[in-house]
């Protein structure tokens, strides 16, 4: 529909049409992951996944830059067709068991709107899903200006801004593929999420008070790494809560973090109309602050029945 619309209309249907898709894939991906593997290889297939949508949002561009070079529709053309073949794929490869869950023989099914929310609606989830929507808020802050931000402070071109994205989404495929499940064994997954706050709180202050190009590069990598190990890992997180809920945790997992998305990026864009360095400066602070909510966190899960094997 986006590459054959000729109008406003249509247009602006088909964004809202591959704004809920997408939601709705993440949402389900990762509650079927929760699913589907055992608590030992959880993080490894969550770090997986989260890196196969990291390098997606690297290739993508790339690609899509090549093929616009033949006509500017070219790239939704083929954006289309790999969703076909990816919806193909995934009918093909989809386990027995949950094609029959599909097709109404799901045993045990929780009421979303009765007994869903009830049921893991403890003070730590109440708290684990107000620090989800305050980091995102602050990391969507971030990132959406950063490439303004460099390039008006730093006076970055694209091409330099362009390295320092390629950098980050290589040290994040490391990461997130190689490394994500050995860092989630050997801290646990709230103190990693701490850790990242921390990260990234210390970056953002580095990038501040930065001279230097290469002092950008650093602060920048740091930032980004941070915040790609943070998102698996508060997912992960979440997958402690009860087997029979994971959709319904996912689900508000990511509608929080797309209110954080929208909101983020409109706060720091009319502060860095008055001063770039403002936005920055408060979201350095709601990334500390949500490093210290971690510990509250760490302490109710250990007191909950419900959470799982803390």
């Amino acid at each position: 529909m986006f590459a054959a619309s000729n109008s406003l209309l249509l247009f602006d249907i088909s964004r809202s049409i591959g704004g809920i898709s997408a939601d709705m894939v993440g949402t389900t991906s990762m509650a079927m992951a929760a699913d589907l593997s055992s608590e030992r290889d959880r993080a490894k297939v969550i770090g997986w996944i989260s890196a196969a949508l990291s390098g997606g949002l690297i290739i993508g561009p790339g690609i899509g830059g090549v093929l616009a070079n033949i006509s500017y529709k070219t790239p939704f053309w083929f954006a289309g067709a790999a969703g076909l073949v990816a919806a193909v794929i995934f009918v093909v490869g989809l386990p027995k068991h949950i094609k029959n869950q599909s097709n109404g023989h799901q045993v045990g099914q929780v009421n979303i709107t009765e007994k869903g929310l009830k049921a893991i609606m403890s003070k730590v989830v109440i708290i684990l899903f107000t620090m989800i929507l305050i980091s995102s808020f602050g990391l969507a802050g971030f990132e959406s200006i950063y490439t303004l931000y460099v390039n008006q402070v730093f006076k970055f071109t694209l091409n330099e801004i362009s390295i320092t994205l390629i950098l980050n989404g290589i040290f994040s495929l490391i990461l997130q593929v190689l490394l994500f499940d050995k860092l989630v064994n050997f801290f646990s997954e709230i103190r990693l999420t701490r850790i990242c706050f921390l990260i990234s709180t210390i970056g953002i202050v580095w990038l501040l008070f930065a001279h230097s190009a290469i002092e950008v590069i650093i602060a920048t990598l740091l930032v980004f790494c941070a915040f790609d190990v943070l998102r698996p890992a508060i997912t992960t997180m979440l997958t402690r809560f009860g087997n029979r809920n994971q959709g319904l945790i996912n689900g508000l997992n990511m509608s929080l973090t797309s209110i954080g998305n929208i909101a983020g990026p409109i706060f720091a864009g009319s502060l860095m109309d008055i001063n770039p360095h403002i936005p920055y400066a408060i979201v350095a602070g709601i990334l500390f602050v949500s490093a210290l909510i971690t510990y509250v966190v760490s302490h109710e899960m250990k007191i909950d029945k419900n959470v799982k094997n803390y």
